[in-house]
């Protein structure tokens, strides 16, 4: 997956916007002005920053070696993702999802059906 891909899927979720609120070189992308994924776009081959469950983040480091530890982030919430490497398409889709997902569970039950979560 590229960069491109991987931001069109991101937009194509629901309540999703992107800006670059740090500098001009790290994209992010937020549901309700919550932070779900950003990319460094700097960055060749391009990874990019999810959130993840901290039990499956730990499996995900396991088993491929394209999923480590987030850079600059909570090493226990985030894993860092290579997406031009070995990873299929539908697995980093899987992954974004997850981490969208969370974000979104996370949020108040007003919001959420406010937003038409629920």
């Amino acid at each position: 997956m590229n960069i491109e891909q991987f931001r069109n899927y991101c937009l194509s979720k629901k309540h999703v916007t992107e800006s670059f609120p740090f500098d001009e070189v790290t994209l992010v992308f937020k549901v309700a002005n919550k932070m779900f994924a950003l990319s460094g776009l700097e960055h060749h081959p391009s990874t990019v920053n999810l959130k993840c469950d901290p039990e499956k983040a730990i499996e995900l480091r396991a088993q491929y070696s394209d999923v480590i530890e987030g850079f600059h982030m909570s090493k226990k919430h985030w894993n860092t993702i290579t997406i031009e490497g070995n990873l299929s398409n539908e697995l980093i889709e899987e992954l974004i999802d997850h981490s969208y997902n969370l974000v979104v569970n996370g949020l108040t039950k007003k919001l959420q059906k406010e937003l038409g979560f629920l």
